[in-house]
């Protein structure tokens, strides 16, 4: 019986042992799935935190490139920063440690606060930073540190340790921060960062400036260079305490402390260039303000004079688009009389009022396209009870709601656009510059972008059909479709064609004047279209066989 009880002690001791081994096996499979899982996500900057051997560098490096606004990775861009700001701390706590990888060189000088004269470092990025002689064209990258910074650490130690880095972010969106816009040119040059640290002593405020020397070649034209450094409080690059100084193939940047520093690319406009194109925008605005009032009341008069016409749809759009388009244009010219002494709540409105039309105008021409389409595409089974009102909802209420999230956030105020030489050029109430740039590509350009290429996909098919159908019909064509080109780019001015060379913009001076002038003549385009269409004369017969009638359109909305 003694025997049984030891031997039954034993199995459950044995059944224990495998529970045992089997709750570790579980663990460490658990814990193998943790760290596969953690490889994946390097890029949210908590894998490789504080470690900073060649491996780990090198595998956070990558972020550099993955961090993309083209790629749809993880990315925590505050914390993979901040891993490369502590980079500098690990240096100094290994003085005889040299870095020299492809994207980051670095290295940590002993230097003794009694010098006699200033240092130079060379900033080349093929090779490790060390001690230079003056000779600037043997070293064109590279810093001066005054002694003046040395001498003012004496009372405290006799040596310090400087440690000095040359960081390669590459393309992505990492130190790029909500001042640049990788979209309209805006960069870091060479996408090059150059990184000066004492450790834990602070240095600010230096009585003599040191000085970084950035060498680059011919610039593209209209770039605005300004020296930078990172302000790690705000995740954003700062000019504070720092001065540019540009030559012909070199830039000299001025800052009275230590940290990392940058020089900035950004797009700019001269003072000449501004009023040039506030002069063409306003004059070209003064006259599409004048047509588009022309075409209200001639829709106005149509409608008491024809009695068809107050059920029409198609009129009720366009001069819907007339409305806002001279609501944006009136809104416009407010917003150029933007002076010091308007407030700032004042400015948060005038703000406001001018982006709620300027969306209400993308509206209606994306509404003008899918009624095209209905009219043209479409042509069956297009009946929308009370049509125009749920246009109209669309067109004034969904531009109201964005706005109202918009005003929610604090994304209005004023705007100010400087020339090369951080001189205001130009101010308006529009999105202050402390905004989120994301605020503004997914309100402005993301949908002006939705609906553009709405309208386009509709232009082209409406123009194929124009085009192609009297052929189909008729067997053969008589020389070129003179009313068919005429009616394309009639209807291109509802749907807002002109927009669409903003486009083209980046390719320089030349297609912002020709977008400043055709874009402001919009009204009136739509005016001679209304007119050509809807007025009771020939022209209405002439343009039947290449568009159909204007009361064809409420067959199909209403029938």
């Amino acid at each position: 019986m003694v025997m049984g009880e030891f031997q039954s002690g034993q199995s459950v001791s044995r059944l224990n042992s495998m529970r045992s081994l089997e709750r570790l096996i579980r663990r460490g499979m658990k814990n193998s799935n943790n760290k596969t899982e953690q490889r994946r996500n390097v890029c949210l900057g908590l894998v490789n935190a504080n470690q900073y051997e060649d491996f780990h560098l090198e595998n956070t490096a990558d972020c550099f490139t993955k961090c993309s606004e083209s790629r749809n990775e993880s990315c925590d861009l505050e914390n993979l920063q901040r891993y490369w700001l502590k980079f500098e701390y690990h240096l100094l706590e290994n003085p005889t440690s040299i870095v020299n990888m492809s994207f980051l060189k670095a290295a940590v000088q002993n230097i003794s606060t009694h010098i006699s004269e200033d240092l130079f470092f060379s900033l080349m990025p093929s090779q490790v930073p060390g001690l230079v002689t003056e000779d600037e064209h043997e070293h064109p990258d590279r810093v001066r540190l005054p002694r003046s910074l040395f001498e003012s650490l004496q009372e405290n130690r006799s040596e310090v340790l400087l440690a000095i880095t040359i960081l390669d972010v590459g393309p992505g969106n990492l130190f790029k921060g909500p001042q640049l816009s990788l979209q309209d040119g805006s960069r870091v040059l060479n996408n090059r960062l150059v990184g000066l640290s004492l450790g834990s002593i602070p240095v600010r405020r230096l009585a003599e400036p040191l000085e970084i020397t950035f060498s680059h070649q011919h610039l593209p034209p209209n770039m605005a260079l300004s020296c930078v450094f990172w302000d790690a409080t705000k995740g954003d690059w700062s000019s504070m305490g720092c001065s540019t100084e540009l030559r012909a193939r070199k830039t000299i940047c001025r800052c009275d402390h230590l940290t990392f520093f940058a020089l900035l690319l950004k797009p700019i406009l001269d003072q000449a260039t501004v009023q040039s194109l506030i002069r063409i925008s306003q004059a070209g605005c003064g006259a599409s303000m004048i047509f588009l009032a022309f075409t209200i009341v001639l829709y106005v008069v149509l409608r008491c004079c024809w009695q068809r016409f107050k059920s029409e749809d198609a009129p009720k759009i366009h001069v819907a688009l007339s409305l806002s388009l001279f609501l944006l244009n009136l809104t416009f010219f407010f917003n150029m009389g933007y002076g010091p002494q308007l407030s700032g709540a004042t400015c948060r409105a005038r703000g406001a009022v001018f982006h709620y039309f300027l969306l209400c105008t993308f509206t209606w021409m994306g509404l003008e396209a899918f009624h095209l389409y209905l009219l043209v595409i479409k042509v069956f089974n297009t009946y929308f009870g009370h049509y125009f009102l749920k246009l109209s909802s669309v067109g004034w209420g969904l531009p109201a709601l964005i706005v109202f999230g918009t005003g929610t956030a604090d994304s209005y105020g004023r705007y100010t656009i400087r020339d090369k030489s951080n001189v205001t050029t130009l101010e308006l109430c529009w999105f202050q510059e402390k905004t989120d740039v994301s605020v503004l590509y997914v309100t402005v350009h993301g949908y002006f972008l939705v609906t553009s290429l709405f309208s386009a996909v509709v232009l082209g098919l409406v123009a194929w059909k124009i085009f192609t159908l009297p052929r189909a019909t008729a067997g053969k064509e008589h020389g070129p479709n003179w009313k068919g080109v005429l009616t394309v780019l009639g209807l291109s001015s509802l749907v807002g064609a002109t927009w669409w060379l903003a486009i083209l913009t980046p390719l320089g001076w030349s297609t912002i004047y020709i977008f400043a002038l055709f874009n402001s003549l919009q009204g009136v385009f739509i005016f001679c279209w209304f007119t050509m269409l809807y007025f009771p004369s020939r022209s209405t017969v002439a343009f039947s066989s290449s568009v159909p009638r204007a009361d064809q359109v409420h067959t199909m909305s209403h029938e």
